[in-house]
């Protein structure tokens, strides 16, 4: 573990002293939740009443930006062959950049979501289940998004593939997100919505290092 450690802390390193991939992410977000009030107009109600779906569908849509760099960085540089040389499975190297680019991208995005559902008159009672659920739903999303980086890694401009891959597969965990701030917001009780968004990310966790890691190996011949 202290080699997974030493990764973790690696592409932490990396993505502080870059830090524009960060930064990108948080102004994509904060740029379409923005734009929606211009959109749908003013009125408060409506608003409301759309802003788990709107401010979900704004945190998929960013947590695709930085996917495509997630194993291609590495594999540009010829670090991405001695990591598969390291002495740890190489589905744990893929879950420690995965939790790496989590702890520097989807953790700044759960805590700035609160204050941009105030640009869209959330009610205050849903702002713990926007946190909570963005906080179970965004690492199974950077966990299917590894899957669909791992595949394209071989490929250039794979962006628009990447997103074809992975959006089918982040529907669920949209569903179930929105449906859980919905709840919550209509005075509903949102555990069934936050128990299966919980079990995606389960899901996710225990599938998706494999599979990413099986694509990497195929990469890598």
């Amino acid at each position: 573990m202290s080699v997974f450690g030493a990764l973790l802390r690696r592409d932490l390193a990396l993505a502080r002293r870059e830090g524009g991939a960060t930064f990108l992410v948080l102004g994509f977000f904060l740029i379409v939740i923005a734009l929606f009030p211009f959109g749908v107009g003013p009125e408060l109600d409506m608003l409301a009443r759309i802003a788990p779906g709107t401010l979900w569908v704004a945190a998929l849509l960013a947590a695709l930006l930085p996917l495509d760099r997630l194993f291609q960085a590495d594999r540009e540089d010829g670090s991405l062959d001695q990591l598969a040389l390291l002495p740890l499975p190489l589905e744990l190297v893929v879950l420690a950049k995965v939790a790496a680019q989590w702890l520097s991208i989807g953790l700044p995005l759960v805590v700035l979501s609160p204050l941009l559902a105030l640009l869209l008159n959330l009610p205050t009672e849903a702002m713990p289940t926007l946190m909570l659920s963005l906080a179970l739903g965004t690492p199974a999303l950077a966990l299917i998004g590894a899957i669909g980086a791992a595949l394209t890694v071989g490929i250039r401009r794979g962006g628009a593939l990447l997103s074809v891959l992975v959006l089918p597969l982040d529907v669920p965990v949209l569903i179930f997100g929105a449906g859980a701030v919905d709840a919550a917001a209509l005075g509903f009780e949102p555990t069934a919505h936050l128990m299966l968004l919980a079990a995606c990310a389960l899901a996710a966790l225990a599938l998706a290092p494999f599979a990413a890691a099986a694509a990497l190996r195929l990469s890598l011949d």
